[in-house]
């Protein structure tokens, strides 16, 4: 997610929003009168969730440094980038950081130490991804965790440019020799601030978006993991905990719940992925990627990967993907931080 001052986009970008509405309105029978209404019921709901959010303050605490220094091996480099989702504000201490949690989990289950690099910033979009992989390139990361799509949404950036910025960094990392695995946009219709009916247009936009990255970066090499509904019941059953303190960002809970979700793919993305269940659960499966990218957009820690069927890429309705739900797997896989998360060997740092 982003900057909670740009959660709602004001001016020309609500044009749309104003359309939908009216669509929506006259498509049921109402007046042109109550659709101008519901645009101003929009505007105004804007308005009062800008009022109602916080800005960002203080930065996210840094997290960048050598977990499990003292195992053998050489390091594995990870580069984590994105918005502020994945730099981890809302949380106080560097071991409840997304990056953080990620690295303990994999310098744990590989038992090999693990090199963090964070270029993650707080309010980037996807146009901002440019300079952070080329920041990370320099490091020679063996796979990089991005998660970005809230401020695209928020800020209206038109779906097929955000995923474009997202396909090149995808391009890039993997033209480098670098694993990819992306968690796509949240739901932001989860955000209890933001009231109905801008929460459902919130919603839409959000897997509308999350359906799109799923499709480009499968096609692009790399792997997806949806976090939409990760901020959906269990999130509004227990808003005081799984919300940081400005009701936008995820709490230390909300964030490990990410990071257990992301952990399995990404050590299915290193090739060394350990699924413990004996078959495939229920929704699991080979789909056509556009099949799978709107599955996955529905149901929150489905990973979707390229596949093949019969020895081919692609069928009748496209690129072949495979689709597995690691929503709670793997959550006992991310223990809580030891000395190896709370105080890892900084690199550059005062």
């Amino acid at each position: 997610m982003g900057v909670a001052g740009s959660v709602v986009p004001v001016g020309p970008r609500w044009r749309r929003a104003r359309r939908v509405a009216r669509l929506a309105a006259l498509g049921t029978g109402a007046t042109a009168a109550a659709a101008v209404a519901t645009g101003g019921v929009l505007i105004g709901q804007a308005r009062q969730a800008r009022r109602t959010i916080p800005m960002a303050e203080a930065p996210p605490p840094r997290c960048d440094g050598v977990y499990g220094a003292k195992l053998p091996g050489p390091p594995l480099t990870v580069a984590i980038l994105g918005d502020s989702s994945a730099a981890g504000y809302g949380v106080h201490r560097r071991r409840e950081t997304p990056g953080s949690l990620l690295a303990t989990g994999l310098s744990r289950r590989l038992h090999r130490p693990v090199r963090l690099h964070r270029f993650a910033v707080v309010g980037a979009i996807s146009s901002g991804l440019k300079p952070q992989v080329e920041s990370a390139l320099e490091c020679l990361p063996d796979v990089a965790v991005i998660l970005i799509g809230g401020n695209d949404v928020t800020n209206r950036t038109p779906a097929g440019l955000a995923v474009r910025y997202l396909v090149d960094a995808v391009h890039a990392l993997r033209g480098a020799g670098c694993e990819v695995v992306v968690g796509t946009c949240p739901d932001l219709g989860a955000i209890q601030p933001i009231r109905p009916p801008l929460r459902w247009l919130a919603r839409r936009w959000s897997r509308q978006l999350a359906a799109a990255q799923t499709m480009a970066v499968v096609e692009a090499g790399g792997w997806t993991v949806s976090l939409g509904d990760l901020l959906g019941p269990r999130f509004a059953a227990e808003p005081t905990r799984m919300f940081a303190w400005d009701r936008f960002h995820p709490s230390a809970e909300g964030y490990a719940m990410a990071a257990a979700a992301l952990l399995p793919t990404v050590l299915s993305a290193l090739g060394t992925g350990q699924d413990r269940r004996p078959g495939l659960a229920r929704g699991e499966g080979v789909r056509s990627l556009p099949e799978a990218a709107q599955e996955a957009a529905r149901h929150a820690g489905t990973e979707v990967s390229a596949t093949q069927v019969r020895g081919r890429d692609r069928g009748p309705a496209g690129r072949w993907a495979q689709l597995r739900r690691r929503a709670f797997f793997g959550v006992g896989a991310v223990p809580h931080p030891g000395p190896a998360a709370d105080s890892p060997t900084l690199e550059g740092r005062p």
